[in-house]
């Protein structure tokens, strides 16, 4: 068994690099998805193929290739079966997710939940080569490889879901940092003249981050053909944070009736305002419970060790 043994070592590590550097680094985007929605008018004149397939299906996960192609239905099933251990809801639902975490902005949205379990997939797998190589360095024995390895596994498993849910909460939060400021200067936008429309659009043209992504989109979605209403009652349904969507139809609600929008947002603002006022308060006063954990645990025994230590002779008049 131990001729064998750091051969196998050898073949774990460097497969575990190969899966580590294939999650990181992430293939570049081929220059034909980026040129082709540019040639599609000239390919249609020249009585030639619009080349319409591409655009809607980017390509195989296993590439180009004669061998690839033709293995990729094989193997792209059993992947897409073994990704599903990721997460067990539809792909709706995790789409959904994906959006609301803000991940894989530049890949359209019907292949999100297809990229995200195979990366999380390969995350766990390259977390179960690492663990299983651990594990036999420690042990020299093959059985607990394995058991080390599908405890890496879970663990990756569990690691992506947990990965996932913490994106979604950071980016409400970023969200809910920013409303404040969006609200200001749409209403002040609003209060020197012009509609909704043309707040939300000035905003988007200075700014950036989450807030103005979602109002980017919506604005989008209407230069497209859908009533401003409609694509504001979209971000509200799609963004994960609740003062958020209710920004958005205020806007839509100021934009369906004519009412004044400038003093609905000044009054969303002072209230965002104060619930972010009573949650830094319960902040800190939880980080003031946590200062003084340190000083009951690693203190007060030292000191109690200093008051305690002239007791045996005081008592038995050493």
């Amino acid at each position: 068994m131990t001729g064998w043994l750091p051969l196998f070592a050898a073949l774990s590590t460097a497969t575990f690099g190969a899966a580590f550097a294939w999650v990181l680094v992430r293939p570049p985007r081929k220059l034909a998805a980026r040129v082709r929605p540019f040639t599609a008018a000239t390919r249609a004149e020249l009585k030639r193929s619009p080349d319409a397939f591409g655009r809607a299906n980017p390509g195989p996960i296993f590439g180009e290739g004669t061998i690839r192609r033709l293995l990729a239905p094989i193997f792209g099933g059993v992947v897409d079966r073994v990704s599903r251990l990721v997460t067990s809801v539809s792909d709706e639902q995790l789409s959904l997710r994906i959006r609301n975490a803000g991940l894989f902005p530049s890949t359209p949205e019907y292949l999100r939940p297809q990229e995200y379990r195979i990366r999380a997939l390969g995350r766990a797998a390259a977390l179960a080569v690492g663990v299983g190589a651990v594990g036999l360095f420690l042990t020299r024995s093959v059985i607990m490889m394995f058991v080390f390895g599908t405890l890496g596994f879970a663990l990756g498993l569990l690691t992506a879901r947990s990965r996932l849910d913490s994106a979604v909460s950071d980016r409400s939060e970023r969200i809910r940092s920013e409303l404040f400021t969006i609200n200001q200067l749409i209403a002040m936008r609003t209060r020197v003249g012009g509609g909704a429309i043309e707040a939300a659009r000035h905003v988007v043209d200075r700014a950036n981050g989450a807030v103005v992504e979602e109002l980017a989109e919506a604005l989008r979605l209407h230069e497209r053909g859908w009533s401003f209403i409609a694509a504001l009652d979209r971000a509200a349904e799609l963004t994960p944070e609740p003062e958020a969507a209710r920004t958005y139809r205020v806007i839509a609600t100021a934009q369906e009736r004519g009412a004044d929008l400038a003093d609905a947002l000044l009054d969303l603002s002072k209230d965002l305002r104060n619930s972010r006022r009573d949650e830094m308060q319960q902040l800190a006063a939880k980080r003031r419970l946590l200062m003084v954990i340190p000083i009951v645990v690693i203190l007060a025994p030292v000191v109690l060790l200093f008051l305690g230590a002239p007791l045996p002779s005081i008592i038995f008049g050493g």
